[in-house]
């Protein structure tokens, strides 16, 4: 019966750490763990610098040009051929005609096409004859940027040469022709892109996603990293302790968060707004924030594994509540209460404010507040978690294991 009382001995005496730890010495201490620790070096640092790069890559084009389509012409008439000859010039589209319209289904089917335009018969003549007259453009609407493409190149074309029918309808009538050109839209309409003049689908999503890599890679790291401690015996702490834990984690992060926004972006010439002060304070508090919820997390799982396998599934439903893929207003009412529980919510928004929009401090002050009132939550979980899970329940966890 001694042997046993022996080995707990020897077990437990050198691995119980003092739970007074100061700032600073905690704030070390964590760097060299990190650094000592290659899953949650790759997690915190290599990871998003690796994102950094390769994530922006297949949007480097911003713009979808020269998406294959079909025409079926049924008219066959000097109209038809004229609306043809205006897509093909179209730099949106690149057409071909088809016999009929199961060879275009066909074609699209097996992704040859992204959709296609079909000239109904006698369209010309209705046209001569002053009659309603329509062409029909049928696109995948699976791949959204695609079919928008087709569709703004098909109803360029077909705008153009109504406006040239219009046109010669009215000169033959006696209408100067400046006038009748003038009058073929009577009020013009001039859109003017802000924020994104090119209308990049990549300069759209990856600033928003650079801000859920940030935070799901700290997440996991920091989640880990305590994971980690917690199965050694060395998870308790201090409040200073754990403010000291936070700062370095915080800091690893923030400083990654400078490669995005002073580097990574400019890379890929997305849209700027030049409010670097705006973003640096940003950083400042986004980085604690995340850290301080990575702590609560790893005391809550209490196993280095369990935290890569829910938070790596999570990342998609926490961008699709983050308000920015989707409007937050047509979310289920339960949703749009629940998505104020992650940092990316106030987060991207604010990011791309001041990032992107060249947004004044003031004027999103909303967001910051947000954050601020997170961190206040996470802390006082992290106190209560701290206060629930004592040193002593560790050891007996420890032993349940080594036995």
């Amino acid at each position: 019966m001694s042997e046993p009382s022996n080995t707990q001995h020897r077990t437990t005496k050198p691995t119980i750490p003092p739970a007074s730890q100061s700032f600073w010495t905690s704030f070390i201490q964590t760097f060299k763990d990190v650094f000592g620790d290659k899953g949650v070096l790759l997690m915190l640092i290599i990871a998003p610098i690796i994102y950094g790069f390769f994530y922006p890559w297949p949007y480097s084009s911003e713009i979808v040009n020269h998406v294959p389509v079909g025409i079926i012409d049924q008219d066959n008439s000097n109209l038809s051929r004229t609306i043809i000859r205006y897509a093909s010039a179209s730099p949106y589209l690149d057409t071909k005609q088809l016999i009929n319209e199961q060879a275009a289904k066909e074609a699209l089917w097996s992704d040859q096409i992204a959709g296609y335009m079909i000239i109904p018969a006698g369209l010309e003549q209705q046209v001569l004859s002053g009659e309603q007259a329509h062409v029909s453009v049928l696109g995948n609407g699976g791949y959204f940027i695609l079919n928008k493409n087709l569709q703004l190149g098909f109803s360029k074309a077909v705008g153009t040469v109504s406006a040239g029918i219009k046109v010669k309808k009215s000169i033959a009538k006696g209408a100067y022709a400046p006038t009748a050109a003038q009058n073929t839209q009577a009020v013009p309409l001039q859109i003017m892109p802000l924020y994104n003049q090119t209308e990049g689908y990549g300069a759209y999503v990856v600033p928003a996603v650079s801000v859920i890599i940030l935070q799901q890679t700290l997440l996991m790291a920091t989640a880990m990293l305590i994971g980690t401690w917690y199965e050694q015996r060395r998870h308790a702490a201090s409040i200073r302790g754990w403010l000291g834990r936070i700062g370095a984690l915080s800091s690893l992060s923030f400083i990654v968060g400078c490669f995005y926004y002073g580097w990574a972006f400019e890379l890929h010439h997305y849209p700027r707004g030049q409010n670097l002060l705006g973003t640096l304070l940003f950083l400042a508090l986004f980085c604690p924030t995340v850290a301080t919820l990575g702590c609560v997390l790893g005391l809550w799982f209490r196993q280095r594994e369990r935290s890569m396998q829910i938070l790596i599934f999570v990342s998609l439903p926490i961008f699709f509540l983050s308000g920015y893929p989707w409007p937050a207003e047509q979310l289920p009412q339960v949703l749009q209460v629940v998505r104020w529980i992650f940092p990316t919510t106030p987060a991207i928004n604010t990011s791309v404010q001041l990032n992107q929009m060249g947004a004044s401090i003031s004027q999103v002050t909303i967001g910051f507040y947000a954050l601020a009132g997170l961190w206040l939550f996470y802390f006082i979980l992290l106190l209560f978690l701290r206060e629930r899970i004592p040193q002593k329940r560790a050891v007996f966890s420890a032993q349940k294991n080594s036995a």
